[in-house]
This record gives structure tokens, C-alpha cells and sequence, in this order.
């Protein structure tokens, strides 16, 4: 038996996938292309603002939906709109693992408990369990719901957009 090895034997087997962050983007984002469209969707996610939640949980749902649907560049967005809004790095690092972060607060989890189910509509026979619901009603208003989920949607809506047309992250445009 031989300890020599070769360092071909702990190379990874080439991949035929190419790497997104190599790709251009496939267009322009579409809501830079339909006249009004970007408008409507910033004025939009900007008018849930006041309405019970507060900014910076509205900037974790935002981060945790992005996330979730593999958005680049709106987790790039988010992070930078996040930090410029005064959110610390360990905040938004547990955003991902909320469950188990010791720096959100209970109605922060219930907003982005709220956002995943909302994001993963697919992934279950009853998508918005009235448990989750529940939870969040107990930290928000109906008209914060409201504005939750309108919130939650249009993120959604920016995620789609974004990743179908492989929008590069760090790049306005």
C-alpha cells in the first residue's frame, strides 16, 4: 500500500453547468422595459412603509424572501439598503437561520415565518398554516398584515424577475 497520492485524486469532477456569475444578463430587468412598470412596483413596495411594521423587519422579510428564491441581486440590494438603514452584520447574518438567532426579536421571526410560508406557496397542501398566521397576528394589526404581505409579494414579484432574466448582483441596470 502507497500514502503517495496525486492531487488529480482530489480534484472535483468537472461540472457542464455554467456558473451564473459568469453569465450576462439573459436582458434587462422587464420592469425597466414595460413603460410605468418600475414605478408601479417601487411605489408599491414604498407604501407599505408606516403602516405597522417596522422598516428594518420589513428589510429581514425582504432579505429571508430573496433568499429563499435565490434572488442575487436583491439579496445584494437588501443587504446594502439593510446596513444603510443601521442593521448590524449579526442581524442580517441570522437571518437565514432565524429560528435558532439570538438577535431577532419574536415578531421579527413571525414576519419572516410568515415570509416563508408565503414564498413556498408550492411546497405544502395547506401553503399558510393558521399557525403561522397566528403568530404573526399576534405581533401585527390586520392593516400590518396587510402591508406584510404586500411586502412579501412584491419581493417576490422583484425575485422572479430577477433570477429568470439572471440580473447580476452589485449591477443597477
Amino acid at each position: 500500500m502507497t500514502t503517495e497520492t496525486t492531487t488529480h485524486d482530489f480534484a472535483p469532477e468537472a461540472s457542464t453547468t455554467p456558473h451564473l456569475r459568469t453569465l450576462a444578463p439573459r436582458m434587462q430587468n422587464p420592469a425597466l422595459l414595460v413603460p410605468g412598470a418600475v414605478k408601479h412596483l417601487s411605489a408599491l413596495g414604498q407604501i407599505v412603509h408606516g403602516q405597522g411594521v417596522p422598516a428594518t423587519t420589513l428589510e429581514l422579510v425582504h432579505l429571508r424572501t430573496s433568499q429563499i428564491n435565490g434572488c442575487a441581486w436583491c439579496i445584494d440590494y437588501g443587504m446594502r439598503q439593510a446596513r444603510k438603514a443601521g442593521e448590524s452584520e449579526d442581524r442580517l447574518g441570522s437571518v437565514s437561520a432565524w429560528r435558532e438567532s439570538p438577535y431577532l426579536s419574536e415578531a421579527e421571526c413571525a414576519a419572516i415565518e410568515l415570509a416563508e410560508s408565503v414564498t413556498r406557496l408550492a411546497d405544502s397542501s395547506d401553503p399558510v398554516p393558521d399557525a403561522i398566521w397566528n403568530r404573526a397576528a399576534e405581533h401585527y394589526d390586520e392593516q400590518a398584515l396587510a402591508a406584510l404581505v404586500l411586502y412579501i409579494g412584491v419581493t417576490n414579484v422583484y425575485n422572479r424577475l430577477n433570477v429568470t432574466t439572471r440580473q447580476v448582483a452589485g449591477v443597477v441596470g
